[in-house]
């Protein structure tokens, strides 16, 4: 059976954290006061945010990538360990939840700025706080555009993907960022090496387009009752488009439920389990969906199982995230591996 990890960062993702802003040709500067339009809100800048709180941890690792740790006053909802290579500036960031951190919590950092990566932490109906009630302290939030931007986010819960999730959601982000921050050449070079790692995930299994189908596994609130399994238009449905895999799973929904048997008769050449230290689930815990497929009477009859075509994948990377890239080069090496891009 091969398992393939979070692999670590590249080298040219981290050189671009530390690369100065002097380039050959550099962006214009940003020219305060900014406005510019987010998730349908639009937010004013008098200067750069100095203090800024990050609720989500790839809009935080994106912060980080920008160099921009310092401006970092505290953290929340995180899944996974920091990228490689950021352990020593995550440390020093206040973390004021694992989870959901409280409204009263955020305010507290007395932050010019909050990002959140979720509405259903910060939104309309977030658990955290809304937008209104921020601006109402004259504090702006910055929302990822990959969760607003073609999603319905209104049903509650991870919200229903009304448009195909694209990286340039994300490239969006990393641009936005860095003119707020006034570091537009550093985002540059951030987007150009996750552009690269990309192409070359591709063309590592572009023989393999249209022979094989998958299913990400993120989660299960119990064991016993069906799967969070990966609708198409999600990051999962991203990273199988662009690998030329096809997504068994044909839901809208960011992670309908779908039971095994349903699965089973889909029959996807490979698993893809999702690895995290987050314990709200059982399932969670990337050993228990080991052990579940060996133990399943029908997950355990899957040809997938069988030939030892499951793949851990960090949970970050079935998000629409930074770490979707490296989503992408977890499946295209587990891919090319295991003989399946012949």
């Amino acid at each position: 059976m091969f398992h393939f990890t979070r692999r670590a960062l590249s080298a040219g993702l981290l050189a671009a954290a530390s690369l100065s802003l002097a380039t050959t040709v550099s962006a214009a500067e940003t020219q305060y006061p900014l406005t510019i339009k987010n998730c349908g809100l639009e937010l004013t800048f008098k200067q750069a945010p100095s203090k800024t709180v990050s609720v989500g941890q790839s809009v935080t690792e994106v912060l980080y990538l920008l160099g921009l740790s310092d401006k970092v006053v505290g953290t929340a909802l995180w899944v996974s360990p920091v990228l490689k290579g950021f352990e020593e500036v995550n440390a020093k960031v206040e973390r004021l939840a694992d989870n959901d951190p409280s409204f009263e919590a955020v305010i507290g950092k007395k932050p010019d700025l909050v990002t959140t990566q979720f509405q259903w932490q910060i939104g309309p109906e977030g658990v955290v706080g809304t937008p209104a009630q921020f601006a109402e302290l004259g504090v702006p939030v910055y929302t990822s555009p990959a969760d607003c931007v073609g999603k319905d986010n209104s049903g509650g819960g991870d919200g229903v993907r009304t448009g195909v999730f694209s990286m340039e959601l994300i490239y969006q982000e990393i641009r936005d960022l860095a003119v707020i921050y006034n570091v537009q050449d550093r985002g540059e070079e951030v987007v150009a090496d996750l552009k690269k790692r990309e192409d070359a995930a591709r063309k590592k299994i572009a023989s393999a387009d249209g022979k094989l189908s998958a299913v990400f596994w993120f989660s299960s609130a119990e064991l016993d009752i069906d799967p969070y399994v990966a609708g198409r238009h999600g990051a999962p449905g991203y990273i199988m488009s662009a690998l030329g895999i096809k997504n068994v799973i044909e839901s809208d929904e960011e992670w309908p439920t779908v039971g095994w048997e349903t699965i089973a008769k889909a029959n996807p050449t490979i698993i893809v389990a999702g690895k995290m230290d987050r314990r709200r689930f059982p399932a969670d815990d990337v050993a228990v969906k080991h052990a579940f497929l060996r133990e399943d009477p029908v997950a355990s009859l899957m040809p997938a199982f069988k030939q030892g075509h499951v793949v851990e994948m960090d949970a970050q990377a079935m998000n629409p995230t930074i770490r979707t890239i490296e989503g992408l080069e977890v499946l295209a090496d587990a891919v090319a591996s295991a003989g399946l891009a012949k």
